[in-house]
């Protein structure tokens, strides 16, 4: 491993890139974390302010654009546009790795504090990275551990930063192990016993989560419609999902779920096609809940919602609306400079986007559940949100097929596992074209239908009582990190 660290500064922070991108990819390589950042640390902990801005700043453009290069191939747009997204998207994100490479090179004594200060400074990083509309918690290191399940259960107090906290602390005991050699019998110990505590921490929480009596039979469809051909093919789509919609309710559910934007129309609007599915769910006494896109009339301008839609036998729909849009898919954040949304090959003006404001808990047969719209699945604090309102169930609607069979719907199936561990919460998933499933409080996969299938399936679940630490208080443990990095920042300069 010395041998690395001779290599030029620019090719171990591309090495650091890679060894970390692969590690989001679903090729089960989330060991990689472990040891990824150790040319990276290196190169920090010898350098100056601007270069560790530099080589911070490459190691994040590597890291990215293989951790997130399907933002690339989104079919919904024009080549052009889709590469600038990545482009702008990589780049915004690697800045934050630069800012993190400049705070320790403008420590005194790097080698001494900045070894102590990286756990806490990385934690900090992703959490403000969280912040604001631009916010993109998606790539957090703990993604690269979803399958490690014993491993992750800590998600439940901490959230996804404490899973980031142990991955960087193992790189530090490995990188102090390797530069001092009479030290690395003890810190692979140390590596060890962090490992096998949290291993065994996480098993027993694992064996000690109870077991409900209460339980509810849900039928998720997965149609595997294209998106881009969906609004073309209106009537066909409408026959297909009136189709696959009689397939679930013949299972004889307690619910039907639907996939995000499940059938091409305004179904809030569109009296005949709601009214088509309200007639099954009243002569079944089966409720549905599926996506649709809805459009009002405000202030005299024609706005759009992503949104669901619950019909429930012999009474009034209920809406909830997507409240977390995603910046330059579902809304320009900038119109007025940068208005790239009207060459999306869609059939309404995607800018036109507003975000709901109700956080909505559906009720059925005693069962308080909530939904969330794709990207709202990689949002902690959303999650949670739902869960104080009392949701006991957390129904994901998804579209994944604009990004083709590509890295992206797999690390979306993973993150709602890291969401149900978060809050104890089952999570079911219904995507158009996959990855859809069942996936229990504890993280396990109850149920996972692959990519590119059509599937219409039946799953029992049991409710609990839902919520957790995390859940209650929230990112305490990453609050706690950034005082931490400050003191230590402080600490670091009067010791001079």
């Amino acid at each position: 491993m010395k041998s690395i660290f001779s290599l030029p500064e620019w090719q171990q922070a591309i090495l650091s890139g890679v060894l970390l991108g692969i590690a989001f990819q679903p090729w089960h390589l989330g060991w990689l974390a472990w040891v990824g950042f150790l040319p990276l640390f290196h190169i920090w902990l010898h350098g100056n302010v601007k270069d560790n801005f530099i080589f911070g700043c490459l190691f994040g453009l590597t890291q990215n654009f293989i951790a997130v290069y399907w933002i690339g191939f989104n079919s919904g747009a024009s080549v052009g546009v889709v590469l600038l997204s990545l482009v702008a998207a990589v780049i915004y994100l690697a800045l934050f790795w630069g800012v993190v490479g400049l705070i320790i090179g403008f420590l005194p004594n790097k080698s001494q504090w900045g070894i102590v200060l990286l756990p806490f400074l990385i934690v900090t990083m992703e959490w403000v990275r969280s912040f604001g509309p631009l916010g993109f918690p998606w790539i957090n290191l703990a993604l690269t551990q979803s399958e490690y399940i014993f491993l992750t259960q800590i998600g439940e107090i901490t959230g996804p930063y404490g899973i980031s906290f142990w991955i960087i602390a193992i790189n530090t005991l490995i990188y102090l192990g390797i530069i001092r050699e009479n030290m690395l019998r003890e810190t692979m110990i140390a590596v060890l016993v962090l490992l096998i505590g949290l291993s065994i921490a996480g098993w027993g929480r694992l064996h000690s989560i109870s077991h409900p009596h209460r339980k509810i039979k849900v039928a998720i469809v997965q149609p595997n419609v294209d998106p881009n051909s969906k609004w073309d093919e209106k009537d066909r789509i409408i026959a297909l999902m009136d189709s696959l919609h009689q397939a679930a309710v013949d299972l004889n559910p307690d619910i039907v779920l639907f996939p995000e934007t499940a059938v091409p129309a305004y179904l809030r609007l569109n009296s005949r096609v709601r009214k088509m599915l309200q007639a099954r769910v009243d002569q079944t006494g089966i409720p549905l809940l599926t996506g649709t896109v809805d459009r009002k009339i405000e202030d005299g301008k024609r706005y759009y919602y992503n949104s669901a839609i619950w019909l429930s036998p012999d009474s009034d729909y209920e809406m909830y609306a997507k409240v977390h849009l995603v910046p330059f898919a579902e809304y320009d954040l900038l119109p007025f400079l940068f208005h790239p949304l009207r060459w999306l090959n869609l059939n309404i003006e995607r800018g036109s986007f507003r975000a709901g404001k109700e956080y909505k808990v559906f009720e059925w047969d005693g069962v308080r559940f909530s939904v969330l719209i794709c990207y709202e699945s990689s949002l902690p604090k959303i999650v949670r949100r739902f869960i104080g309102e009392g949701a006991e169930i957390l129904m994901i609607e998804a579209n994944d097929g604009w990004l083709g069979n590509t890295a992206g719907p797999y690390q979306h199936f993973e993150l709602a596992r890291l969401r149900a561990i978060e809050n104890r919460v089952p999570v079911l998933r219904s995507a158009n074209t996959g990855i859809s499933g069942v996936i229990r409080p504890d993280g396990t996969v109850q149920k996972k239908v692959p990519l590119g299938k059509q599937a219409v399936f039946i799953e029992q679940i049991s409710i609990g009582k839902p919520g957790s630490f995390y859940s209650r208080y929230g990112d305490v443990f990453a609050a706690f990190c950034f005082v931490t990095s400050c003191v230590l920042v402080i600490l670091s300069w009067q010791k001079k």
